[in-house]
Formats: structure tokens, sequence, C-alpha cells
């Protein structure tokens, strides 16, 4: 996974929007959204592809008695809205800025499919970022069928290691990580508070330490058993 994880640390923003190239440059421009606004609603027409340059965006649907089911969340450099360019008519779920300075950069199907001929370097990245995105969602579908709070807390904080974290002097590893605890639970479909538990019982079992967006796993500390 760790090769995966990776490319998520990959600012693809740099590398596939149209700013970067002389021929879209002039006049391509990049749309703003505030806290709880909608980029795309479930069933809208699904003709564009976006990048996010800055801020957050959250993806999900709801069931049929109401309930919002979040599918991931997605900071500056991750692609979303891409299943338009796979032949998706209608979009199949909602993207919502949970940042009140959330910048992206749009890029029509069309657009896409011509920046895409001539540049290999451009074509390869985004079909990688394809392939990434649906072993995240494979991953995390895995986690939340098959294990309890307590492994799926400790399976994302082990993500959240190799996507974010940063090996100390004193061999303990800092993980400065973007997520609200909020953010944590509806990733991993718990409670903020049954989440709380579980960190604060890993914190009294020496697993961990955490304050606000900043996770300390200690020098000896190996993934536990529930």
């Amino acid at each position: 996974m760790k090769e995966i994880w990776y490319l998520e640390c990959v600012n693809l923003f740099k590398i596939i929007c149209p700013h970067q190239y002389k021929d879209y440059k002039k006049w391509h421009t990049l749309s703003y959204y505030k806290k709880k606004e909608y980029v795309y609603f479930d069933a809208d027409a699904s003709t564009t592809v976006y990048l996010i340059n800055s801020g957050k965006i959250k993806l999900g649907y709801y069931t049929a008695e109401g309930k919002e089911i979040v599918k991931s969340i997605l900071g500056k450099g991750e692609v979303f809205g891409e299943k338009a360019f796979l032949g998706e008519e209608k979009r199949n779920e909602f993207a919502l800025s949970i940042d009140n300075k959330t910048v992206i950069c749009p890029i029509s199907v069309d657009t896409l499919q011509n920046m895409m001929k001539n540049n290999t370097s451009f074509t390869l990245s985004f079909y990688k970022l394809i392939s990434y995105r649906i072993k995240k969602l494979e991953r995390r579908l895995e986690i939340l069928l098959f294990k309890d709070v307590r492994k799926r807390t400790i399976e994302f904080i082990e993500e959240l290691k190799d996507e974010f974290g940063q090996l100390l002097l004193n061999g303990k590893i800092l993980i400065k990580h973007p997520y609200s605890q909020k953010e944590i639970a509806t990733l991993i479909g718990a409670s903020r508070p049954s989440l709380n538990i579980v960190l604060n019982n890993l914190k009294d079992e020496d697993y961990l330490s955490f304050n606000g967006k900043e996770i300390i796993l200690n020098k000896n500390a190996k993934v536990l058993d529930s």
C-alpha cells in the first residue's frame, strides 16, 4: 500500500490542471466554494472532472431513509468526479465543500480528452489516480464491513501513518493529518463518542497520544488486538 499512499502525496494539481498548459491557461478559470456549498448533487449531469487546489471536499450519498453516507474526504491535489470521464451520465453521489476557502479547478470531459491526446505524462498520472481511488475505496469498504470500531480506528491510524507520518529523533512517529475527530468518525462509520473512547483507550495502553490534528505513535507501538 505504501506506493499507493505515496501517490496521494503528489500534488496532481501541478500535473494536470489546465492552468499549467499554455493552450488552456488564458481561458481557464477556477471555482471558489465556502463551507457547506455543493459542487454537485446526486443525479446532476456528469460532464466535468474536478481538481482540488485548496480546501476539502466531502463525497457521499443519502440512503432512502435520509441517512448521510460519507465515501471519502479529499484535500489539495486530489481529483473527484472522474467517473464523468469513464462514461457516467448522472452523478451517483454529492460533492460538498467542508472548508471556507475551497478552490477547485473544473475540467470538462472534452477538455480532458484533448489534453490527454498528446501528453503521455498527463494520461499516465490520471489513470494512476483512478486506480488509486478504486483501491482506496475497496480498502475502506473492507474495513467498514468486517471490522469493529476499535480495529477500524487502528487501521485508519496506520493509513494516516503511511500517508503523513514523520519519524522523530526519539523514535516516535508524528502524524500531522487534516481530519477533525468528527471527520474521522464519519470515515470509519463510527460515532464521535465511540471514536473518542477508543482513542483514549489506545492512549491508556501507551499506543499513542493525540491532540487536535496531531497523533504521536509511541516508539514500540504495534497494531493491537481487540
